[in-house]
């Protein structure tokens, strides 16, 4: 089920897309302010975003800069300001798309499915760089300071996971998903925690003192460095 950050403070306007939305089959995520949709987008893992622009604590296009700086999220604004001067400047931020109010439903449903589709078919990440940690991603190759390291098929996974949600905590169950299939059922939360420290082991500079893979206490794990995606566009 695709992810969606929708950002909106008027409420009538906000429950309206939302149903919609979720009448669609996507899982949406509402909130009201830019505070909000950081929290989220830190805790959180959402494949397009909707923001409209004028928010009680700030705007739309600083927290698109905000979500562009940190993945490729593909991001549509939702907002009154029609004039050319706002739309360029929406789309010069990094924005992907601008519906202007009013609109259809059905035509804000369709462009954010042409987000996901691009999404899906133009781009794929060919490597993962984090300080002295890179992950070639077409080759599963993994390098700490140069030097080829060494992993197991669900470590890889389980760096690949960490590292391409940065900074956002990952519940264990959603680890176990993402890194399990149906022939590894015994893989459960203890065995995620010994494979933890195995990577750990690998990864971090002093395993006792982890800086890149951090425990959240209750909640999971978070890759705790930036990551810098290298992406390959197709055309």
């Amino acid at each position: 089920m695709d992810k969606i950050l929708f950002v909106e403070d008027d409420e009538s306007l906000g429950m309206a897309i939302e149903f919609s939305l979720k009448s669609e089959g996507f899982d949406v995520t509402r909130v009201t302010t830019v505070a909000e949709s950081k929290l989220q987008f830190q805790n959180e893992t959402f494949d397009v975003a909707i923001l409209d622009i004028g928010l009680p604590d700030g705007n739309g296009y600083d927290l698109c800069t905000y979500l562009k700086s940190r993945s490729n999220i593909p991001i549509i604004f939702l907002t009154a300001l029609d004039e050319e001067a706002n739309v360029v400047m929406g789309l010069e931020m990094g924005g992907d798309d601008y519906v202007t109010k009013p609109f259809r439903l059905q035509e804000l449903l369709s462009r954010v499915r042409v987000q996901l589709r691009k999404k899906s078919t133009t781009t794929s990440v060919t490597e993962l760089t984090s300080g002295n940690v890179k992950v070639e991603v077409e080759s599963a190759k993994v390098f700490k300071n140069g030097n080829l390291v060494s992993l197991t098929n669900l470590e890889y996974k389980l760096l690949l996971t960490l590292m391409s949600n940065a900074n956002k905590t990952i519940q264990r169950d959603e680890i176990l998903e993402k890194i399990t299939t149906d022939d590894e059922i015994f893989f459960d939360e203890n065995t995620l925690s010994v494979y933890i420290r195995r990577l750990r082991s690998k990864i971090e500079d002093d395993p006792k003192k982890p800086v890149c893979i951090v425990t959240q206490r209750g909640l999971g794990y978070r890759w705790d460095q930036d990551v810098m995606e290298t992406v390959r566009k197709h055309s």
